[in-house]
């Protein structure tokens, strides 16, 4: 391999979502110092030239790669964890953070089952002694925090039975709803609350189906101007959609970090559940290649050996 050409493979297994730890071994590992020293002054993305005339790593990428190299150690203590501890501690971080993650919330609250969100509400009593509904009330204070503590306390009917006239009347009460958003806040509607955060999950999905049909809109396009409503009822009534948004935002090079999180998060937290398979023929379905062929395009190393193992096992 030319000098070039080894000099962009390494600078490839620097980028991206983990990173290429045989290549360090194989490439790097080998380079002399007038080696390393060439690659420093031809890579200006990574390196500045000093005043003092030496190649200095921008403190902005130092930060960046610690963080790529801690991306499989995450995800393989995050798959080893008991479910319901897990979604505990998720459920945790994203209250702590300066601005708390409400889609993180709205995700597990939303999509588990409701045995599985009990669970994750007794390991939250064991590892912070205190339940999530007082964090949550805590923690937030807009006008959303009234939905979110319903969603997390909610033990929803599983069973089969729809009462098909009352989804197409509480459908209508959508639609009014949403007539009168601009004089009241829907998410501080009360009926809306309680719609969302107690009805079954097939009765949601009737509603949802009933509200196309009244309005020729689905219910989450109508709910654009509201982000956490939209996220709730995606999340309850399609998450297989839900989720590979997510995924095809968060698998680029040019996204947040707290994006780049949501890559670990969502194929860990989806990895034993009949949700992966889903997951990955809407993900194919939408955006034309598949989930792994992506994953491999933007990902490195182990890392993107480890995710496109667990992804596999629901093939």
């Amino acid at each position: 391999m030319s000098e070039a050409n080894e000099f962009a493979a390494v600078t490839k297994a620097f980028s991206g979502l983990g990173v290429d730890e045989n290549l360090f071994i194989s490439s790097l590992g080998r380079w002399n110092r007038y080696q390393r020293e060439s690659y420093r002054v031809s890579t200006p993305g990574f390196f500045n030239e000093d005043e003092r005339q030496f190649q200095r790593w921008s403190d902005h990428h130092i930060l960046q790669l610690r963080q790529e190299f801690l991306r499989l150690k995450d995800a393989v203590v995050l798959y080893t964890m008991h479910p319901w501890e897990r979604d505990a501690r998720l459920f945790k971080e994203a209250l702590l953070l300066k601005i708390p993650q409400h889609d993180v919330l709205i995700e597990t609250a939303c999509t588990r089952s409701s045995e599985d969100l009990l669970g994750a509400r007794k390991a939250y009593h064991s590892l912070y002694e205190h339940s999530i509904e007082e964090d949550i009330a805590h923690h937030i204070k807009a006008h959303e925090r009234k939905l979110l503590v319903a969603l997390v306390s909610t033990y929803r009917y599983e069973g089969p039975k729809v009462n098909d006239d009352l989804a197409k009347s509480e459908a209508k009460l959508f639609v009014n709803a949403l007539k009168d958003a601009k004089k009241k806040n829907l998410i501080e509607d009360e009926e809306i609350v309680r719609i969302l955060s107690i009805r079954s999950k097939l009765h949601l999905k009737a509603i949802y189906s009933h509200y196309k049909e009244m309005t020729g809109n689905f219910l989450d396009e109508d709910l654009d101007g509201d982000l956490i409503l939209k996220q709730v009822v995606q999340c309850l009534c399609s998450p297989q959609t839900y989720f590979s948004k997510i995924l095809i935002a968060s698998l680029s090079l040019d996204v947040e970090e707290s994006a780049k999180d949501s890559v670990t998060r969502v194929i860990v937290t989806r990895a034993d559940e009949n949700d992966m398979k889903l997951i990955k023929e809407e993900f194919e379905s939408q955006y034309r290649s598949t989930l792994a062929a992506k994953i491999q395009e933007v990902a490195n190393g182990s890392y993107r050996d480890f995710l496109l193992t667990i992804i596999a096992k629901s093939d």
